[in-house]
């Protein structure tokens, strides 16, 4: 039986759901209501207030206009990424695993990303992309599944960390250790090369056939659940950050009468209370149950 048209139509199938799910999973974050903004300063696209404060202690502010700087926002991003000082400051044992996880996930990405290009442009089984490839590859491996094996004892061990880590949690980090580790596989059994990952990415273009070995097909399945998976759980978090920041802990933009802001607070106070508690009726409007609170005998 001839398995390869078998693994392709797989391939094909989990890279759509991925691609449909994340899509709609993104459109769903943008559309999302108005978020309780944090307004916490200093905000780092402020240009004036670098160290704290906020426009609200100028005179008039309401009649300037707000000064930011989106360079600031994307260095602050970019260390965030590339760093996690977040974490470095408030966790570092923690950030020790953390941060060579997802290191070594930016890297797996990079990898993934050169494989794409060497199977577009390249036809011969040598390009100028196979040291890059090799290095690449076999970095974000090695540091991923190190990375992920250490969040997974930590989770499970650290007191802190095990009130918050639910059985899907360490499924999802086994899954992920299970991608890098057939990787390393697939790579030792291929001849200390990628050639079989290679060969099939190149078949999934041109419909032509390859060769593999058992460690790469295992690879391939397990690659293709971890797409049509991700879109369904918490590793979507990299695609809510973008909001978390932008939408929630930087937006400070004035709340002024006719604003686009009004009008999106206004459809949230429009919206119904599901819940009842004694100071909430359920059937009314946030509206009416502020005003409610305002005023409790009317």
């Amino acid at each position: 039986m001839n398995y390869l048209p078998l693994l392709q139509v797989f391939s094909y199938v989990c890279g759509l759901i991925f691609i449909v799910a994340f899509t709609i999973k993104a459109i769903s974050y943008a559309r999302m209501p108005i978020h309780l903004r944090w307004e916490l300063y200093p905000i780092v696209s402020d240009k004036d207030r670098p160290y704290g404060g906020s426009y609200h202690e100028d005179l008039d502010w309401w009649h300037r206009p707000l000064r930011r700087s989106p360079g600031s926002e994307l260095k602050y991003m970019i260390s965030e990424v590339l760093l996690f000082r977040e974490y470095f400051r408030r966790n570092r044992p923690y950030w020790y695993f953390v941060y060579p996880f997802h290191i070594g996930i930016f890297l797996f990405v990079v990898w993934l990303l050169i494989l794409f290009i060497q199977t577009l442009f390249t036809t011969g089984p040598i390009s100028s992309f196979n040291i890059a490839s090799l290095i690449i590859g076999l970095a974000g491996l090695v540091i991923g599944t190190a990375g992920t094996a250490g969040i997974i004892v930590k989770r499970l061990y650290s007191e802190d960390l095990r009130n918050y880590t639910s059985p899907r949690d360490i499924f999802d980090l086994l899954l992920i250790a299970a991608v890098f580790v057939s990787g390393i596989c697939s790579w030792y059994f291929s001849g200390l090369s990628f050639s079989g990952i290679v060969g099939y990415f190149r078949s999934l273009f041109t419909f032509g056939t390859t060769s593999l070995n058992p460690a790469t097909i295992i690879f391939i399945l397990l690659l293709g659940i971890l797409f049509a998976y991700m879109p369904f759980t918490k590793m979507m978090h990299y695609l809510a950050k973008y909001f978390t920041y932008h939408k929630v802990r930087w937006d400070d933009k004035p709340n002024l009468p006719g604003s686009n802001i009004e009008k999106k607070v206004q459809q949230v106070l429009n919206k119904r209370v599901s819940w009842s508690a004694p100071h909430a009726q359920p059937g009314k409007t946030w509206a009416e149950a502020v005003n409610h609170l305002q005023h409790p005998g009317k």
